[in-house]
């Protein structure tokens, strides 16, 4: 299947959970990553259950704190 990963289009067997992908992409420090599938959050305790479909758009976001 194919799927887009940060813009990025890319193929990927089927079947393939959130999780997996996260894993596949070597994501840094995955235990703070959020994820948007089709612009949609899916939340952290779905990845290991969340199956991608083909054409899927996949992004990987990071809050970061700080400021004053």
């Amino acid at each position: 299947m194919k799927i887009t990963v940060a813009g990025e289009s890319k193929e990927y067997k089927d079947d393939l959970t959130i999780a997996e992908l996260i894993e596949l992409e070597q994501v840094e420090t995955p235990q703070y990553v959020t994820v948007s599938v089709n612009e949609e959050f899916v939340e952290s305790g779905d990845f290991e259950k969340t199956g991608l479909k083909d054409g899927d758009e996949v992004e990987f976001l990071y809050f970061m704190g700080g400021g004053r």
